[in-house]
């Protein structure tokens, strides 16, 4: 299983951008897809996963109720719409895929993008 991440930038506070990941491989069909974020000289944290077969969604507090998270399996690929973005949303946000385990647990996800930089400016 491989993902590919894209969609980071730089936007101004307030803003909006939608980031994708784009799963590929024989037997893509993960229990979970997640996308986490790290800030520099911070641990990386949740923000948000959806269950690939049943399409429930789960998100942190500190995003909830702006950020939202989708997935067209179809196209094996998932999408985080980040709406009312700000300066402390800047992070490397990367997409997971992970086969069993608890969809907040980063250490829990077998399977990693490589990360795409959003950059939000006051």
């Amino acid at each position: 299983v491989q993902l590919q991440a894209s969609g980071g930038g730089l936007v101004q506070a307030g803003g909006s951008l939608r980031l994708s990941c784009a799963g590929s491989g024989r037997t893509f069909g993960p229990v979970y897809m997640g996308w986490f974020r790290q800030a520099p000289g911070k641990e990386r944290e949740f923000v948000a996963a959806i269950g690939w077969s049943s399409g429930s969604t789960y998100y942190s507090g500190s995003v909830k109720g702006r950020f939202t998270i989708s997935r067209d399996n179809a196209k094996n690929t998932a999408y985080l719409q980040m709406n009312s973005l700000k300066p402390e949303d800047t992070a490397v946000y990367y997409c997971a895929a992970q086969n069993s385990g608890r969809y907040y647990s980063g250490d829990e996800y077998q399977y990693w993008g490589q990360g795409t930089l959003v950059t939000v400016s006051s």
